[in-house]
């Protein structure tokens, strides 16, 4: 069982990366759902949020990014620790040519971590016959839900805008 899914893995990776997925960082080699790995490290952090994106609609992609903004604004930068995690028709937000590309930039900035989930990207990738080019913010995760799942269990609040 354990074997099937680190083959599974390494298929998917080895398919997005021959196809040129390219994400600025990547949680795929090593990944352990016990050890949570952040790329935007806040220790002094009493808050904790992950905001999921899962639609393919611009108007809620910018609420999730006001949800993170205003958080960051009444807890302060350091204070709250911010995951959007995007995946099915949503993760076309974490996408290079996103309508939000510049607001993931500038929270991005601020401390707030993005999430694009591999499992929805290997399935764009064999519809499109191409793996469509993630925003630099984005990192990418095995999978959406078990992201947020992963979160939630090492107490991020779960927020779906």
């Amino acid at each position: 069982m354990i074997l099937n899914k680190v083959k599974i893995a390494l298929f998917a990776t080895t398919l997005l990366f021959s196809l040129g997925a390219s994400a600025s960082q990547s949680l795929l080699e090593g990944y352990s759902y016990d050890q949570l790995k952040l790329v935007h490290e806040l220790p002094f952090a009493k808050h904790h949020a992950v905001l999921q994106v899962s639609q393919d609609d611009p108007a809620l992609w910018n609420l999730t990014l006001n949800n993170a903004s205003n958080m960051l604004q009444y807890f302060g930068q350091d204070k709250i620790q911010v995951v959007v995690v995007a995946y099915g028709p949503g993760l076309k937000m974490l996408l290079k040519d996103s309508p939000v590309a510049k607001r993931l930039q500038a929270l991005d900035a601020q401390g707030v971590e993005f999430d694009a989930c591999n499992v929805t990207l290997t399935g764009m990738a064999k519809q499109l016959g191409h793996t469509p080019e993630l925003a630099p913010e984005a990192m990418l995760v095995p999978g959406g839900i078990v992201r947020i799942m992963q979160l939630e269990q090492h107490g991020y609040n779960y927020i779906k805008p």
